[in-house]
């Protein structure tokens, strides 16, 4: 059986889900219908840099919205399916267009709609407020949840477990 660090070692691409995993799952809605969602910058931060390690991030939603467009734009994501209830569907695109196999693909999620690409991966993930259905299947699940440093959870068990991300140690001399 393998560890999760062994799992983690062998991601090439991570699948976020939106709602409930990059946001705490909150929408707020003007007088205009403008939708507007609120995300963690620690975790886009995070994000950028399994990016930068040369892990390729996607997403892949239920939702149709704007402003997760220009949030995965400005994160350097260019790989954003936004409208699918049936997130097979992208997942599938993701695994040809980048001709990965099952193992080498982290998917994170939080609800019921998450779990038939979940069951797939070689790394699923759920956040720390997750439907219990959805942890129950993860292989592994964060302690922050979403839109709280769930994301960036994830991002630095792929890094550490690759030798990508170093731990902080102070050194004696800090103040």
């Amino acid at each position: 059986m393998q560890t999760i660090r062994e799992r983690a070692a062998r991601i090439r691409l991570v699948i976020f889900d939106v709602d409930g995993v990059l946001t705490d799952g909150s929408l707020f809605l003007g007088d205009d219908g403008q939708e507007y969602k609120a995300f963690n910058a620690r975790d886009g931060h995070g994000m950028v840099l399994l990016r930068e390690a040369g892990i390729v991030l996607a997403v892949i939603t239920g939702r149709t919205s704007n402003v997760v467009r220009l949030r995965m734009e400005s994160l350097g994501i260019s790989d954003v399916f936004q409208g699918y209830r049936d997130k097979r569907l992208a997942y599938e695109e993701l695994k040809r267009r980048y001709g990965l196999a099952d193992d080498e693909i982290a998917y994170v999620g939080d609800d019921l709609v998450d779990l038939p690409v979940m069951v797939q991966v070689g790394l699923a993930i759920a956040v720390a407020d997750a439907d219990p259905r959805v942890r129950a299947l993860a292989h592994w699940c964060t302690t922050a949840p979403g839109g709280r440093g769930a994301a960036r959870e994830v991002c630095e068990l792929i890094l550490e477990s690759q030798g990508h991300l170093i731990p902080f140690i102070p050194s004696p001399d800090a103040r």
